[in-house]
Parts: structure tokens; sequence; C-alpha cells
């Protein structure tokens, strides 16, 4: 198995029932510039998109309960955030 570290996703397409999301990651240019660097793709039917949904719902539940993560408002300053 192969295992793909991404910061983020560039895009996201669906066409002829397959979902592809592309991943990327940054690298640091500068001091003050980023830039996002290709790191793989998936793709899935749309049924497993909903079910990657789900678990990632699920797992961010569970961060939230033990403490790992708390619930704000996108634009309140804090910790990292579900």
């Amino acid at each position: 198995m192969q295992t793909i570290y991404t910061d983020g996703i560039a895009n996201i397409a669906f066409h002829d029932g397959v979902v592809r999301v592309e991943l990327v990651t940054t690298r640091q240019i500068d001091k003050d510039k980023q830039e996002m660097a290709p790191a793989g793709s998936i793709a899935m039917s749309l049924p497993a998109l909903l079910r990657v949904h789900d678990q990632l719902g699920k797992a961010i539940e569970n961060m939230v309960e033990r403490g790992m993560l708390t619930k704000r408002a996108p634009d309140e300053p804090g910790k990292s955030s579900a």
C-alpha cells in the first residue's frame, strides 16, 4: 500500500461517474511565499466519496470528543477547528 502525504486539495472533478481529487503539498519558496506542488490524485465512485465524507466526519467528531480539536466559528481565532 502506498502512503501519500497531502497539505490540501487543488481540484475535485466529477466525470462519467468517477470523482477525481487532485492532492497538493506546499513548499516554502522564501520567507513569505509558498508554492503548491502536485502530490498525487484519488479516483473513486460517488458512493465511495459519500462513505469517505461520513468517515471523515466521524473522525473529526472523535477528535473533538478527545479534545484534540475544538469547534468554533470560521472567523474565530484560536485552536485548530472542526
